[in-house]
């Protein structure tokens, strides 16, 4: 079963966590667990509600001063990663946050594209957490996002070929590292909305690049399908 993080979200312009909470729920494998205005409204919450995964924190907020709230989850709740998602451009306040072991610092406005990228390098992160005991330094690297075989594909090069997009690549990327029986071309354009022959487009291209080997895989009835398994 598919693992659900749960966001709590900390932000005194409706409009804005609004538009947050949209953001979230439009990325696969997260859910919003609540949305607070205030300080002493998201102590309230945390005491005496569910405790989210991760928090998307504004600085500004009415009744608190600074970054007291950052600091009292911080200390409370050590468990929790924090993303900052900001005005402040201080670069004092930025210092001090990534000091506290902010995840992700985003300033305001936010571009949806940037946001789904921390969301889905957080779920990265957690799940190698989750799944090893130990870890070599490659790994170590690869969580601290100095490395990944998702990066090292797309950025080793610009010119990927026509018809190859870099951001989709790293989506199917990550879509085949978690499939342990494999992928058909037809599952995999089910699962990125996309046709069966970009699918198979894509998953060839990974195949020539030896990141995932292809097999051919004998039904019942009717022809052998090609399937897909990560190396």
């Amino acid at each position: 079963m598919k693992e659900i993080y749960q966001v709590l979200i900390v932000e005194d312009d409706f409009r804005v966590a609004e538009i947050t909470r949209q953001f979230v729920e439009k990325i696969s494998g997260f859910d919003v667990l609540a949305i607070c205005k205030t300080g002493a409204e998201t102590e309230h919450f945390l005491k005496h509600n569910q405790t989210p995964d991760l928090i998307l924190l504004d600085v500004y907020i009415p009744d608190v001063e600074g970054l007291d709230l950052f600091w009292t989850i911080r200390k409370n709740y050590h468990q929790m990663e924090i993303i900052m998602i900001t005005a402040a451009k201080e670069v004092l306040t930025i210092e001090e946050t990534l000091r506290g072991g902010t995840f992700d610092y985003i300033v305001k406005p936010v571009e949806f594209q940037r946001f789904e990228q921390t969301l889905q390098r957080y779920q990265k992160h957690r799940q190698m957490l989750t799944v090893k005991r130990e870890m070599d330094q490659e790994e170590i690297d690869r969580l601290r996002g100095l490395g990944s075989p998702v990066s090292t594909l797309s950025n080793q090069t610009d010119d990927l070929p026509k018809g190859i997009d870099r951001l989709t690549l790293e989506k199917i990327q990550a879509i085949m590292q978690k499939k342990e029986t494999g992928v058909t071309a037809i599952e995999l354009g089910k699962e990125i909305g996309a046709s069966r022959s970009t699918a198979r487009r894509y998953l060839e291209y990974l195949v020539s690049a030896k990141k995932i080997e292809a097999a051919l895989k004998y039904g019942d009835v009717g022809r052998p399908e090609r399937r897909y398994t990560w190396l």
